[in-house]
C-alpha cells in the first residue's frame, strides 16, 4: 500500500508585511520557502478565514517560493472585519497587486473552499499569469450551493448542529437565514452580533471533517476569529459573490491549455461533490480525484496526500 503523503516540516517565512491595496484596506502577507524558486500563491478559505502556518507546509521548501495573505478584512489585514470595498473583484485585483510585488509573470494558484472560487475568478480572468491550478473542496457560490449549507441539505446530515445554528433567530426568519444574519451581523446589538458569528461560524467549524475532530474545529468560536469570518462571509454569500449563477463553471472554457489538478473529498459537507464534478465535465484536461471517506478539510488524510502530490508534481519532483 502506496504511504500517504503528508505535511512538510513546519517552517518561519523569510519576508512578511503589509500592502496598501486601497480603499482603506491593508494586507498582511508573507513569503516562505526559497526565494527565486517556483512562485505560487496561496489562497484561503471563508472568504473571512486568515491563513494559518500549517498552509506554508503545502509546498516543498526548497523548491517553491510562495505567497500567501490574509484578504480582506481578516486575519492579520485591516480594518478587522471590513465589509466596504470587499467583494470577489476587490480580491482579483489585490492578487496582481501581489504578483507585481513578487515580481513574477507567472505562478501557481492554490485554492481550496473559498479559495477555489476565487482562484477560479482569478484564473479566468487573468489566465495568461497562472502557471498550474490546485483546487480543493470546489465552491463557486451558486445559488443551489449556498442553500445546501444555509437553508436546507446539510441540515438533514447534521441535525443537532444545524439546531445550534438556528437557535440566533426566531422562527419566523428563518425562511431566508443568510437575511436573518446579515441584520444581526451587521446591526449595532454587540451581544447579538457576536453570537450570531459565533453560532454561523461554528456551523462551518463543525461540519469541516468527515470524522468530528477537535483539532480542525478548535478557533471557530474565538470571538475575534468569528466576527471576521462570520460578517465576511455572509457579507459574501448575500451577495452571491459578485458572480452570476454558474458563472465560474461556464467561463471553465478560458482556463483550457493551463495544468490542473481538483481534489474533492466524497462526503463533503460545506461544497459538494456535484460541483466539483461539473467543473471538471467543463474542465477536462484538469485532473480529477475524488477521495473517498473524506470530507471538507484540507487536513484529512486522503486530501491531504493529493495535495502534497500535486504540488510536488508542479514543482517537478
Amino acid at each position: 500500500m502506496t504511504e500517504l503523503r503528508t505535511f512538510y516540516p513546519p517552517i518561519e517565512p523569510y519576508e512578511t508585511g503589509m500592502i496598501d491595496v486601497g480603499d482603506g484596506h491593508r494586507l498582511y502577507y508573507e513569503r516562505s520557502g526559497t526565494p527565486g524558486a517556483k512562485p505560487a500563491v496561496f489562497l484561503h478559505g471563508g472568504p473571512g478565514g486568515g491563513i494559518s502556518p500549517r498552509h506554508r507546509q503545502l509546498f516543498h521548501p526548497e523548491l517553491y517560493d510562495v505567497m500567501l495573505f490574509d484578504q480582506r478584512g481578516c486575519g492579520r489585514s485591516t480594518p478587522h472585519a471590513g465589509l466596504d470595498a470587499n467583494t470577489t473583484w476587490h480580491l482579483v485585483a489585490d492578487m496582481e497587486k501581489l504578483r507585481a510585488l513578487m515580481g513574477v509573470e507567472q505562478w501557481l494558484v492554490f485554492g481550496g473552499s473559498w479559495g477555489s472560487a476565487l482562484a477560479l475568478a482569478y484564473a479566468e480572468t487573468h489566465p495568461a499569469h497562472v502557471s498550474e491550478l490546485v483546487l480543493r473542496g470546489i465552491f463557486t457560490v451558486r445559488e443551489s450551493e449556498l442553500d445546501w449549507y444555509y437553508q436546507f441539505g446539510a441540515s438533514e446530515v447534521h441535525p443537532e448542529k444545524w439546531a445550534a445554528f438556528l437557535a440566533p433567530i426566531p422562527p419566523e426568519e428563518r425562511g431566508d437565514l443568510r437575511a436573518a444574519y446579515r441584520k444581526r451581523l451587521t446591526g449595532s446589538d454587540e451581544a447579538a452580533r457576536l453570537e450570531a458569528a459565533q453560532a454561523w461560524s461554528l456551523w462551518e467549524g463543525r461540519t469541516l471533517t468527515l470524522l468530528p475532530d477537535p483539532d480542525t474545529s478548535a478557533g471557530f468560536g474565538d470571538p475575534h476569529f468569528a466576527l471576521a469570518f462570520a460578517r465576511i462571509e455572509n457579507h459574501y454569500f448575500v451577495h452571491k459573490g459578485w458572480l452570476r449563477d454558474n458563472q465560474l463553471i461556464d467561463d471553465a472554457h478560458r482556463l483550457r491549455g493551463i495544468p490542473g489538478t481538483i481534489v474533492q473529498g466524497r462526503y463533503d459537507m460545506a461544497c459538494p461533490t456535484r460541483t466539483a464534478w461539473e467543473l471538471h465535465q467543463a474542465w477536462p484536461e484538469a485532473e480529477f480525484h475524488l477521495i473517498e471517506g473524506a470530507g471538507h478539510a484540507f487536513s484529512e488524510p486522503g486530501i491531504l496526500d493529493r495535495l502534497i502530490r500535486a504540488t510536488d508534481q508542479y514543482a517537478g519532483l
